[in-house]
This record gives C-alpha cells, structure tokens and sequence, in this order.
C-alpha cells in the first residue's frame, strides 16, 4: 500500500537537486548583497513545518554568521498593529501555499517600510510571493498530503543555501549539490523498529538540539497529526528540567543525535534516559552504540539533520497505517491554513 504522504516523501532527493539548481544564481546574487550590505537586525516569519525550517536557518545563520534572528510573532503586526523599525532589517518568510494572511501581511509591512524581505515558497505566484522582494520558489513540485514532506525539505535546503551563498562557502555549497544523494539513502534506512515501539504509544518525547531541534520539532508535529500521538519535542538540555519528571519504566523517547557538538550530550542523555526505565529509540550514524535507527551522513555535518528527517517520513507514515490512520487526511486538518 502507498499513500501520497509516502510518495511526496520520496520525492524529496529530486525536489532538493531541483532547488539548488535553480536557485543557484539568485543565491548567490542575494549572498552578495548581504555581505555587502549586511543587516542590522533579522526575523523570520512562518508557521507549522515552516517554522521548524525556519527554526533552522535561523540557527544556521546565528552559528555560521553570528547574527541575531528572531522569530516573528505575526499578531505583533496583525493584531497589535506594532510598528517595528524596518530599516536594516531582513524578513525571511517561509511557507509551503504562500496564502496565509498572517505571514502576507507583515511581509508587506516589511517592505513597504524599507525592509529586505525575502520568501520561500512552493508556490512562486501565491500572495506571499507577490508581496516579497525576493523570492525563492522550492520547485517541490504539487504536494497534496495533508502532511508536509517534500516542502519541509526543500525549506530546510533553502535555509543552508542562504547561509552558504551569504557565506561564500565553497564545501557547504558542494555538499549541497551532493545531498541529494545522501537523501536517497537515508530514505532507504530500515526504521521498522520505530514503527514496532510505537503503535500502541499514547504520549512520547522527541529530543534532539542544536540544528537537531528544528528536525524533533517537525517529528513531534507528525506524530501528532499523523498517527494521533501526544509528542513533545525538546531540547536536550531543556528535558532534564521539569519533563524528566514524566520518565517512567516504558516511556517511549526518540531521541535525534547526528553528527555535531551536540552528539555526545545527546548519547549521554540516551543512556541516562534508559537508566531511569524509559525506552529510548536513538537515531544516529551506523556504528554508534546503542543506536537502532540509523542515520545518513552527508558532505557537511550541518546537513545531516535533513538526512534523518528524510529517513524519519516513511517510517512516521508505516507508523500512522500500522494505528489504522490515514496520514493523508488528518481529521480537522487541510492542507492550506489561513490565520490572521
């Protein structure tokens, strides 16, 4: 049995190369504006899996550049009427539609006031597209699952083609021509153990951190809406606070460690984790101890959390018909949503 979900999942790797061939040029002409022209302040505008991939670029950008990024709350602008300073700044808005009100009408806000703004869209004649200065289109092609894949994807891809083009980084930008290799084999990944611990789950965790977050995040939103699981995604650091508190014997945990600074905290909290009884599913690169879901490296330790997201969808899709779901049409869902 296939599902559009699963389709549009694999379709990834093709969508990706698509994206970073296209966009090559535009990339690199915006990366030259922002070296010499750098920003005086940054935000990023999205919701839902967008805003996992923004949550991304925005790490991306702090970690590789040093400048700040903050994340919009758009009722500043939609319901507050908030007038903030738009000179210097850079507005990076991200969606699958582009039709969303509430990220339309404070990217023209943006501009209108003198701010750079910048989208990224599958939809390259949606009102978002239209209202920003420039626009970088997924070339995801059509996605018609409820459930955002191809598209989270394709954003992901966008945010470290901004950073690599702003950066003039050579390595990053061949390691992101190679990436849609690496994405077919980390869609290939056998994740049935995953799919094993958790159909009859009612509540887990999803740990990851670092540029890991962005990808627990989007795990614990699928699970969700997919498979009708009560996920929570942390930070590493953050769960050992109040949430450890939810640990007891069975507690299903995913935890994201590729590679990275953070891998090690990472596989310290696993075995912790599993000290205090909870069942931990740990996703990291072949050969690492304890691990039961195997991570893809690619050509830059940056990019391997969207090697595991890839790996992740058809795995959360087996997981959503295996507890009798359609992840295609979630109950009370629709694929385009409008808020203000």
């Amino acid at each position: 049995m296939t599902t559009r979900m699963l389709d549009e999942a694999l379709e990834a790797p093709h969508a990706v190369a698509r994206h970073v061939a296209r966009n090559a040029q535009a990339y690199a002409d915006v990366g030259t504006v922002l070296r010499n022209n750098p920003p005086a302040s940054m935000l990023t505008v999205a919701r839902g899996s967008s805003d996992h991939a923004a949550h991304f670029l925005a790490y991306l950008v702090m970690a590789r550049l040093g400048r700040l990024v903050t994340s919009l709350p758009m009722s500043l602008v939609t319901l507050q009427a908030s007038r903030i300073e738009c000179q210097g700044l850079v507005s990076l808005a991200l969606s699958q539609s582009g039709q969303s009100p509430d990220l339309v009408t404070p990217t023209s806000h943006f501009r209108q006031g003198g701010a750079r703004t910048l989208a990224f869209v599958n939809d390259d004649q949606s009102p978002l597209a239209q209202a920003a200065q420039w626009v970088f289109p997924l070339h995801a092609g059509a996605e018609t699952s409820v459930a955002a894949t191809k598209s989270y994807i394709t954003q992901l891809v966008a945010g470290a083609c901004l950073t690599a083009a702003w950066q003039d980084d050579v390595p990053l930008l061949k390691a992101l021509e190679s990436l849609p290799k690496a994405l077919e084999q980390a869609a290939a990944q056998d994740w049935r153990a995953a799919v094993d611990v958790l159909q009859d789950a009612d509540r887990l965790f999803v740990i990851g951190r670092g540029l890991g977050l962005p990808i627990a995040l989007e795990a614990a939103l699928k699970f969700k809406e997919t498979c009708g699981i009560q996920a929570e995604a942390f930070s590493g650091a953050e769960v050992k606070h109040g949430p450890m508190a939810l640990i007891e014997d069975g507690y299903p945990l995913l935890v994201f460690a590729p590679r990275g600074s953070a891998q090690a905290g990472l596989l310290a909290l696993a075995e912790d984790m599993r000290a205090r009884g909870a069942r931990v599913l740990l996703a990291a690169p072949a050969g690492t101890p304890g691990a039961e879901l195997s991570l893809v490296t690619t050509g830059a330790d940056d990019l391997d959390p969207i090697a595991a997201v890839q790996s992740f969808y058809p795995m959360v899709e087996a997981l959503a018909r295996a507890r009798g779901r359609d992840p295609d049409n979630p109950r009370h869902l629709a694929k385009v949503t409008r808020t203000r």
